[in-house]
């Protein structure tokens, strides 16, 4: 679009909060879907403005009466329609997504992350479950994709060497850029891997895993923009507990007896506790989130296996 040949209705448009306006009234006409870091439109509209004008993507509002040049404004014009034709995450089209305030690069090889895991590690530290952090040697993040988790764990426990993993090569590069902006590439190392298959021996005090936990029915019907992130990083099979299983099955020769095993798994909490009633599930809430990640202690994985193997039988698992 050449602004010298004029836009109509759009010349009228000179300010941040003009912009704004007009994006929030073309996506919410467009009927796009949100959950990539934002959760509706005003959100979202602010969230791709800002990133495009290299601003800090926390307060659109003082920036609201700022004029824009025109080339400022082909540029967001550009961005809004480009969300609004291909139905592609904002992450994607920005190549920036955000947890807690720390950014990422992302593309279409991983997940735009935004784990709930994350918001904890960046809060507390588990506080709740992990009282020392500086005691913490040795993290696994499992399904690493962004290599997000495995950053923020990094930075939460600043004596521990962290091992970030994923089946994907495609997402282990991603990883290991945004390993390599955050300087910590002599901490944090990459491993590909089909979870514990493939990874350096010994035990973890932490192991944390945001792994594909989506039913295969709703994988099935997804919108166009969950249909652009890589399948792989959401199937979790009939129950959206393939994964999970598997995690629970290796996890407990994987953690000192002291360890703690996280992991999210969305809305399976009913599922999981049906198909495990072995194991003690502490259920671990956000400001964001009510009962969508579970946290277990080695000691209780060390236990369970016998009973894992005589409740998937029942269950023909």
């Amino acid at each position: 679009m050449n602004t010298k040949n004029g836009r109509g209705p759009l010349d009228e448009l000179f300010t941040v909060r003009d912009w704004l306006r007009y994006a929030v009234t073309q996506m919410t006409r467009a009927g796009l879907v949100y959950g990539h870091g934002t959760a509706n439109a005003v959100d979202e509209a602010a969230f791709l403005i800002l990133a495009t004008l290299d601003l800090p993507i926390d307060d659109i509002n003082p920036w609201l009466d700022c004029r824009l040049t025109a080339a400022e404004r082909d540029t967001i014009e550009f961005i809004i329609s480009a969300r609004i034709e291909t139905r592609k995450p904002a992450a994607y089209l920005t190549n920036v997504a955000y947890i807690q305030g720390h950014r990422f690069f992302v593309d279409e090889r991983v997940i735009v992350p935004r784990s709930f895991i994350g918001e904890m590690l960046v809060q507390d530290h588990l506080a709740a479950l992990v009282p020392d952090a500086e005691a913490v040697t040795r993290v696994l993040d499992l399904c690493t994709g962004s290599g997000a988790l495995a950053i923020l764990a990094a930075e939460a426990f600043p004596n521990a060497d962290v091992d970030a993993s994923d089946i994907s090569s495609d997402a282990l590069a991603v990883a290991e850029r945004n390993i390599r902006d955050y300087g910590l590439g002599d901490r944090v190392k990459t491993f590909k891997a089909d979870l514990f298959d493939g990874l350096p021996a010994g035990h973890y005090d932490l192991i944390i895993s945001n792994p594909p936990y989506v039913t295969a029915e709703a994988v099935a019907v997804f919108p166009p923009e969950h249909q652009a992130e890589p399948k792989l990083a959401h199937l979790g099979g009939k129950d959206g507990l393939d994964l999970v299983r598997r995690i629970l099955e290796g996890a407990g020769e994987r953690l000192t007896a002291k360890g703690n095993l996280i992991v999210e798994i969305g809305d399976g909490q009913e599922a999981l506790s049906e198909a495990r009633p072995d194991l003690p599930f502490l259920w671990l809430d956000t400001e964001t989130s009510r009962g969508e990640v579970f946290a277990l202690f080695g000691k209780d994985l060390k236990q369970a296996p016998a009973e894992a193997r005589k409740t998937q039988g029942r269950h023909g698992r």
